[in-house]
């Protein structure tokens, strides 16, 4: 069967349709990235994989998310957003049932890099075929529930997460398979519903070149950074972390000369643009870096269950989908300053809370009142810090802009995953010593808490309260990957 054409109206059968199979296909991504973290302890013990192996169990899969997002929005536009959302999902099964199915931590690493370039083709196209699917007064209702539904994978994802890999040492496996059935409906769904769209003007190349030297740049920096620590920086490994960096700006050179650049630089030729995204790098880091600690923390040393590690977080999402919308529009009315530089500062305090979690901590007393003084801050900040970056492009580029921030927004968490344990001294022997990894995430969270505030002060020195002014973007806040989760950034 056919699809119905568009423009679609957001309360018509075929538009209700076509909302489910977005939320739905991001939802998958953002159930799978929850569910893992609060299953990495028992992972670990089950295929006996060390801390390096975990990091990379969510590097990999951050590490070709983020060098290949860009790159997926480009071909959805140009050989059709459908076509690209159902590739995605399709392909993301078929590696969440290789990971089901791995014999070795190695082949799961491997295949969590294959979940990554699947979810670097659906993730930009949910939110794009609702965009170019619907008509434009319902777009930002579209937009919204499509946000807050999938806020609610986010929130059951570590609770899910927890119940399965609590239901023997291989439930971890559990967590993959999970989203077979799930990707069934989402394809079949699709292909009844969901009409085909494209960028009819989409001209030039593919930018091919800039893809694969930003892939191989962070790889080999993420590679160097993460095993550099264990192995005491061979000569090996500190070539290796400058090939990366020599990449990496042969990137930049190949985006600023480039007929057809997948990251425009002259984006950052806006002061706003490039301060708001400094601010998600700094903040973005911080989360990710501390979230991945909490559930070994809370697992390994507090005593904590799966399910209870996973419960924890509930907080955080309920207090953001019931306060980011209305700092959205608060942020409208007084200028994004204000919110972005006290958001992060209390989110910095938040974090900085947990140094009280330890042996024998109680949830009431040891973990919500952080999460909640967390939650309250991240509510400040996300739906501005969205804003922000959208407002400051130009409407044409915004949602390249948008990319651009969660593509920034991944990386600052994979660069934090990768350094954060060596920085607080956590080191692979602290995951049988709870003694050592407990001192070591009391760092962990005093440096992300340092990284959180270091944000909140640099938006009060460069954020303009103007930046706002007539912009109705804050409808897109909680496409970030906190609410996602990856991206991970304001938007696809």
């Amino acid at each position: 069967m056919t699809a119905p054409p568009g423009p679609l109206a957001l309360r018509s059968r075929a538009g209700r349709w076509v909302l489910a199979a977005a939320v739905l296909g991001s939802g998958i991504a953002a159930l799978d990235a929850t569910v893992v973290n609060v299953a990495l302890p028992r992972i670990g013990a089950d295929l006996d994989a060390g801390l390096t192996s975990l990091q990379w169990l969510l590097n990999a899969y951050t590490l070709t998310l983020s060098g290949l997002l860009l790159l997926g929005g480009s071909l959805g536009d140009r050989l059709g957003r459908r076509r690209i959302f159902a590739q995605g999902v399709l392909w993301f099964a078929i590696a969440s049932a290789g990971c089901a199915l791995a014999p070795t931590v190695q082949v799961l690493i491997g295949m969590r890099a294959v979940q990554g370039v699947a979810a670097a083709l659906l993730t930009p196209g949910s939110l794009a075929i609702l965009e170019a699917v619907f008509q434009r007064e319902d777009r930002a209702a579209a937009v919204g529930a499509w946000s807050g539904l999938g806020g609610i994978a986010t929130a059951i994802g570590p609770v899910v997460g927890g119940l399965l890999a609590g239901v023997a040492p291989w439930g971890w496996r559990l967590v993959f398979l999970l989203n077979l059935p799930l990707a069934a409906v989402v394809l079949a769904v699709t292909r009844r519903w969901v009409p085909e769209t494209r960028d009819e003007q989409a001209t030039g190349r593919l930018d091919l070149t800039g893809a694969a030297l930003a892939a191989l740049g962070l790889g080999a920096v993420v590679y160097a950074l993460t095993e550099g620590p264990v192995r005491r920086w061979p000569v090996s490994l500190v070539v290796t972390a400058a090939a990366g960096a020599l990449l990496l700006i042969a990137f930049a050179v190949n985006e600023h000369r480039g007929r057809d650049p997948m990251m425009p630089l002259s984006l950052f030729s806006s002061r706003q643009f490039s301060a708001a995204n400094l601010v998600t790098l700094l903040v973005y880091a911080a989360l990710s870096g501390a979230l991945f600690l909490l559930p070994v923390q809370l697992q390994l040393v507090a005593g904590f269950t799966p399910v209870a590690a996973g419960s924890s977080l509930l907080p955080v999402t309920a207090v953001m989908l019931v306060l980011s919308a209305r700092m959205g529009r608060l942020a409208q009315r007084i200028g994004p300053r204000w919110p972005m530089t006290f958001g992060p500062v209390l989110a910095g305090a938040g974090l900085a809370l947990l140094v009280r979690l330890g042996a024998g901590s109680a949830y009431l007393t040891g973990v919500l009142p952080a999460m909640l003084v967390f939650a309250l801050g991240l509510s400040a900040t996300v739906a501005p810090l969205t804003a922000t970056v959208l407002a400051a492009a130009p409407e044409r580029q915004v949602g390249i802009a948008s990319a651009v921030n969660n593509a920034v927004a991944r990386t600052a968490g994979l660069l934090a995953v990768a350094v954060l344990p060596a920085l607080a001294g956590i080191t692979p022997a602290a995951l049988s010593d709870p003694a050592a990894l407990s001192a070591g995430f009391h760092r962990a969270v005093l440096i992300a808490a340092g990284l959180c505030i270091a944000g909140g002060l640099l938006a009060g020195l460069t954020i303009s309260d103007k930046v706002l002014a007539g912009s109705d973007q804050p409808a897109l806040a909680g496409t970030h990957p906190m609410t996602e989760p990856p991206p991970p950034a304001g938007g696809r």
